[in-house]
């Protein structure tokens, strides 16, 4: 069964090519990072705009890349939510057509479950169940998944998301959007021990969490440091390192006491802060003294994209699901409230798949 996978939530735009036999055949993506950069994040009327010029050429692209034609494809899987309502259109308006004209099922996929199963796109995934942590610019969560459609929500953020509060300390460093990769650089040359940040509610009972009071611990250091005159490029490393730190530290924790309350010993991490390598080091450090295993996404299946949505559409159409007449977009949507698969083993790329 080949599967077009289109993703149009936010500011990339996002196609790929699932074979339910031979695994991921082509991907393409376009990032508008050049598009908000000088507004200093997204705005919705230029993202949806950007996705109605670029999603055609992206298709042939991946059409091209895959040596298929329009009249292989046997469903079209596009993500419905959550996300920006005239970019999620965008996506469900080009996928109904393709479907229409192609006389083929579509479906709408939820966009955090296509990032909790992008690790299932490696050669070497989990197996149910397993804890994810879902990090990203708009989501921080913990979720237990007995399976595709299984989920239940452990614990999430209360205000800013892991990613928001990212972008938002950087802004305050003068740093351009995207403002997670550069804090990380900027981290790099810092001084650990200058500056220490507060771990949010890591010394509470539960898995929720909360970054706006680390953002503001942020801007008053910032603000204290300016106060003696310029922010110094020492000051913002220096920042920058205790800010990723404390982040990264709230996040380690909250994991391994999700994977002890569950009694589990995997956990997935998807989600564009899933490629921060601070992160990846210290919970691959700390798992290993639990005894347990961590499983990503490769770095670019971490932030939206195509091969996601296609294989996430994959599973469920395989299953029976389909769109009718009267679906549509979600810009909020509890995954929660998906339906669940019948139980069986999860289908990554099996062996001999052709590689991207």
């Amino acid at each position: 069964m080949l599967i077009l996978g289109i993703e149009t939530s936010c500011d990339e735009t996002g196609l790929a090519l699932y074979d339910t036999a031979r695994g991921l055949l082509a991907h393409a993506l376009f990032s508008q990072v050049d598009v908000h950069v000088e507004y200093g994040g997204v705005v919705p009327e230029l993202a949806s705009r950007d996705h109605v010029r670029k999603a055609l050429p992206l298709l042939d692209e991946v059409l091209a890349r895959a040596g298929c034609r329009g009249a292989d494809i046997d469903g079209i899987a596009y993500t419905a939510g959550p996300g920006l309502v005239g970019a999620l259109m965008v996506g469900a308006t080009l996928a109904r057509a393709l479907a229409w004209g192609w006389g083929v099922p579509v479906l709408g996929v939820h966009h955090m479950e296509g990032h909790l199963l992008a690790p299932m796109l490696e050669d070497e995934h989990p197996e149910f169940p397993f804890v994810a942590l879902l990090v990203s610019g708009g989501h921080t969560q913990l979720v237990r998944v007995d399976g595709i459609g299984r989920y239940r929500l452990l614990g999430e953020s209360l205000d800013d998301a892991a990613g928001e509060a990212f972008d938002k300390t950087a802004k305050m460093l003068g740093l351009p959007y995207p403002g997670g990769p550069q804090i990380a650089r900027l981290a790099q040359r810092g001084e650990p021990g200058r500056f220490h940040f507060p771990r949010p509610m890591v010394n509470r009972p539960g898995l929720d969490f909360s970054f706006s009071g680390l953002k503001t611990h942020a801007l008053n250091t910032v603000e204290g440091c300016r106060g003696a005159g310029e922010l110094s490029e020492r000051d913002a490393c220096d920042i920058a390192c205790a800010f990723e730190n404390a982040v990264v530290a709230t996040l380690v924790v909250k994991c391994r006491r999700a994977l002890r309350q569950e009694g589990l010993d995997t956990l997935i991490i998807a989600g564009g802060v899933s490629a921060n390598t601070k992160l990846r080091a210290e919970l691959q450090r700390a798992l290993v003294k639990d005894r347990a295993r961590v499983f990503y996404p490769a770095p670019q299946f971490c932030t939206d994209n195509g091969a996601m949505i296609a294989y996430a559409g994959a599973q469920r159409l395989l299953a029976g699901q389909a769109d009718d007449g009267d679906s549509q977009v979600r810009p909020r949507w509890p995954m929660e409230t998906l339906p669940p698969l019948p139980a069986r083993a999860p289908r990554g790329r099996l062996p001999g798949d052709r590689r991207v």
